[in-house]
């Protein structure tokens, strides 16, 4: 299926420890129909690194991210997403754009791979990468919906914003320690189509589905009763890091769309001084450095207001998305924890039906006809037994369950900490170099107006004098 020559044999080959299954996602084979981001202007640069991929070897205990990540030279798959082609046919119309990969690890059969995909194989992707790794934080994929008052379905200025969202994706995929060593990551980089869709069908059947959506459903309802401090920590943050960014987003949105309306009405200003001037003799050089200090403000402007749609709005937003993330993430360790917790309750009644049901038999033997109450007893007890041991087996595996997730999730944790103050405090510093340049160019282009009539009016009184 994928042929090639290994590359670097002394790449890192073990894979990813298969992480405990959450409840499992169900997917739509259709989720691409509607495509959209509810902002076209979510574009994102490449602007900001995040951690370098390492093997997993040394982390099935400890997940020592931190170490790994310092390791920077030790990169060794690289996913660029580009040329977006749009699909028509009779049903829908969608995109899709090539995935290239370029790696060393000895896992591919080859080095280099390109593919196409479209929205629903990333979407597929994300959905089983949180299947396998449920307490993993897997990064977010830009939304689906359709924007209102767009004309067009697909315009050049949404698949330019979509195409640098999932290279994004791609990317923070690779650069984990764990997600980027997922046998469903290498398939989606290196399988051809065909292929994917035959992978896609090997997932649990409808019924399997529904069965872990049941059981997560019913652990949400009973809750948890004795949830870990540093995890109601974590939700803590959660919560007050999801409205603070939320909020910081919905503002950067107004200002830019603030700045966009300014920028408009100040074109509009510019040609009445050119007009002005026409009727005004003794005015004529004045309006007409006028007009030429809002256009050339007017340009400041617009590349001011373009950095901040495609540099600063898209890392605030990424991380509005990411709190959602991190709050399912939360949700299914603590469906591990309650399943755990109900186990436990259940063993216990078990042990006590168990008890009370021999006292019962043991005062009512004399009521039996025609049966040995020793021989029923020990019938009981011998099935309450193998029931206690089956309790105590699931329960044995469901403690390991959740202390493996709870390692996960603060290792996973920290990382993402880290990830995002980098991201953050990157996308802060540029954006107040990039604010004072702007307003230091309409500041010299005002000066110089203000310079050029001064002269003006001193050589106008020299004149006068003489």
């Amino acid at each position: 299926m994928m042929s090639g020559t290994v590359v670097d044999s002394s790449s890192p080959t073990a894979a990813a420890p298969d992480d405990i299954s959450g409840s499992v996602l169900e997917l739509d084979e259709d989720e691409d129909l509607e495509v959209f981001s509810k902002d076209t202007n979510f574009m994102d640069g490449s602007s900001l690194n995040t951690s370098m991929q390492t093997s997993p070897g040394s982390m099935v205990n400890q997940y020592k991210f931190e170490e790994e990540e310092e390791q920077s030279d030790t990169k060794d798959i690289f996913v660029t997403v580009d040329n977006p082609e749009s699909h028509v046919t009779a049903i829908e119309t969608f995109i899709t754009y090539r995935v290239l990969t370029k790696t060393t690890r000895s896992e591919f059969d080859s080095s280099e791979y390109e593919v196409r995909r479209r929205y629903q194989d990333f979407f597929w992707l994300k959905c089983k990468l949180e299947e396998a790794h449920p307490t993993l934080i897997v990064p977010p994929l830009p939304e689906k919906f359709v924007m209102k008052g767009m004309v067009e379905r697909f315009n050049n200025d949404f698949i330019e914003t979509r195409k640098k969202a999932l290279h994004k994706f791609l990317n923070r995929i690779a650069d984990h320690p764990i997600l980027s060593c997922s046998e469903d990551f290498k398939v989606f980089l290196t399988a051809q189509a065909w292929e994917l869709a035959s992978h896609k069908k090997q997932g649990p059947g409808f019924l399997s589905r529904m069965g872990d959506t049941v059981r997560a459903v019913a652990a949400t309802v009973r809750g948890v009763r004795n949830r870990p401090e540093e995890f109601n920590a974590i939700q803590d943050y959660v919560e007050a890091f999801s409205q603070k960014m939320t909020s910081m987003d919905k503002i950067t949105q107004r200002i830019i769309k603030e700045q966009k309306e300014y920028l408009e009405e100040m074109k509009e200003c510019g040609p009445i001084y050119t007009l002005w001037s026409g009727s005004e003799e003794e005015l004529v050089e004045p309006l007409k450095m006028m007009a030429s200090c809002l256009d050339r403000c007017c340009r400041d402007s617009e590349e001011h207001t373009q950095y901040l749609s495609s540099n600063l709005l898209p890392i605030l937003h990424e991380y509005v998305l990411s709190t959602e993330t991190l709050k399912a993430v939360l949700r299914r360790r603590d469906n591990i924890q309650a399943e755990f917790e109900a186990k436990n309750e259940a063993l216990a009644t078990k042990k006590t039906d168990s008890e009370a049901e021999s006292k019962m038999l043991s005062l009512a033997w004399d009521s039996l006809v025609g049966k040995d109450p020793d021989e029923i007893r020990q019938q009981k007890q011998q099935k309450h037994k193998g029931e206690i041991k089956e309790l105590k087996e699931e329960i044995d595996k469901l403690e390991d369950k959740l202390e493996w997730a709870n390692n996960t999730l603060k290792g996973d944790w920290s990382r993402w900490q880290k990830s995002m103050r980098s991201d953050l405090k990157a996308a802060f510093t540029y954006t107040a170099e990039k604010n004072m340049e702007y307003y230091e160019k309409c500041l010299a282009v005002w000066e110089s107006f203000l310079l050029s009539q001064r002269t003006e009016a001193s050589e106008g009184g020299d004149r006068d004098e003489s």
